[in-house]
């Protein structure tokens, strides 16, 4: 029942979508109606479940992935679009779980995955849009004496310097008279993540994939030779099953799933997007034209699209309900810090759901020795869901020592079991809305 109310919202959201609107997509692809075989199958057709079939291919394996709506439905075609270097979590669980050494393992890797965008788009030829540059952004005194604490930090650890303003310099890099303190790096960037998903669809399918739309995968048993997927109208079997369905993933294998469901949440975010905007106010308001993305617990995240409109998004859920007034609301916020959009309409508001874990790192591991599962990238998705990929098909290609550093994370679940872990999480998060507004 879960699944079905995220599934709804989910596409009464995606009409009003501005990444939608601005693609071509293809036909559908077809559905799976018969019984195939494969060395790998992977469930999910987002970046994640994409990035793992282009990686198993090029490795030389036979790869189906199936995918119950289309091509980028889910996060992946909806999301913010920022590619950011590191992850939701920080670097804290790494090296408190890791040590050091593995610690400054996994920031590499984060490095990695922003290089890995790079490359399939040069590869593939993926005209996605593809913007360096991000900003932190800090909107109080406190906010601000964090946000400069781990700038160090990154920078003296993992050597990651960034350009950083406090008081009036912040001007310099984003016109707003709300942020305290602001910090440019050009190693990470921003994109249109629908694009980017329908261009890795193509890439997979260049390479021998076999991907079908329009078909979920009902039911999982498990073979000598490995695994069954079972769909509507046909089957896979495979040697290896590779499930990156994140929040959206169907309990396939109830008795192995069930610890996944338990270790995420999926939480709703939204965007809206203006009218065009005159490109000088653009280059006046955010003069690097990075992505932009503040450092609250619950946080705003806003860029320039290609066409110069603004994208701004924030407005969190952690119920399946789409917030009252939600096109107003996320306008007024994006006016009050950039005040000279203020008559500037709005044409687009959309939003989907993300996975997050309950320390915000990735979720990565196995169910059996013949299935895998990616979860659990609490926001961070566009650049760690193509490192998920390759680190997978590193493992199943009998190379698994990077993908088994993740598995060493310790993921605990939410409270209050199936009925009362939505409700006890939403109540946390009044806290720290509480605290990010006391500054």
């Amino acid at each position: 029942m879960f699944k079905t109310s995220l599934l709804r919202s989910d596409t009464v959201l995606n009409q009003h979508s501005y990444y939608e609107a601005s693609v071509q997509r293809e036909a559908a692809r077809p559905v799976l109606d018969q019984s195939i075989q494969a060395d790998v199958v992977v469930v999910g057709g987002g970046f994640a479940g994409l990035s793992a079939a282009i990686e198993l291919a090029d490795r030389g394996m036979d790869v189906v992935v199936l995918e119950a709506e289309r091509v980028g439905f889910g996060a992946s075609g909806r999301n913010g679009g920022q590619a950011i270097v590191g992850f939701a979590s920080g670097q804290a669980p790494f090296e408190q779980q890791l040590g050091r050494e593995d610690a400054r393992r996994v920031w590499d890797m984060s490095l990695e995955a922003i290089g890995i965008i790079r490359d399939r788009i040069q590869r593939f030829g993926i005209a996605c849009d593809w913007v360096p540059g991000y900003l932190y952004a800090a909107d109080s005194p406190r906010k601000a004496r964090q946000l400069l604490e781990d700038l160090e930090a990154q920078a003296r650890d993992y050597g990651l310097s960034c350009d950083v303003a406090t008081g009036p310099d912040v001007a310099r890099l984003i016109a707003s008279d709300r942020y305290h303190a602001a910090a440019y790096e050009n190693t990470s960037g921003h994109l249109h993540p629908l694009k980017y998903a329908l261009g890795l669809a193509q890439a997979a399918q260049s390479l021998g994939v076999r991907l079908y739309e329009g078909t979920p995968a009902l039911s999982m048993t498990h073979t000598p030779e490995g695994v069954t997927l079972h769909t509507p109208k046909g089957a896979v079997q495979a040697g290896f099953a590779v499930l990156a369905g994140n929040c959206m993933l169907p309990e396939i294998s109830p008795q192995l799933a069930k610890p996944l469901h338990s270790r995420i949440m999926p939480v709703g975010t939204y965007i809206i997007g203006t009218a065009p905007i005159d490109p000088a106010l653009c280059r006046r308001l955010i003069p690097s034209n990075a992505a932009v993305c503040d450092n609250n617990f619950v946080l705003d995240y806003f860029r320039f699209s290609a066409d110069h409109r603004m994208l701004f998004g924030g407005r969190v859920s952690y119920t399946t309900m789409t917030p009252p007034r939600l096109k107003a609301v996320m306008r007024d916020r994006m006016v009050r810090i950039f005040p000279a959009l203020e008559g500037v309409p709005v044409d687009y508001v959309w939003g989907g759901f993300v996975d997050i874990s309950m320390n915000r790192a990735p979720d990565f591991g196995r169910l059996s020795p013949h299935v895998y599962y990616l979860q659990g990238f609490s926001g961070h998705g566009v650049a760690a869901t193509g490192l998920a990929g390759r680190l997978v098909a590193e493992a199943i290609a009998g190379q698994a020592s990077r993908f088994d550093v993740f598995t060493r994370i310790r993921h605990t679940p939410f409270p209050g079991g199936p009925l009362l872990r939505t409700p006890a999480l939403a109540m946390g998060m009044l806290w720290y809305r509480l605290k990010d507004a006391l500054g």
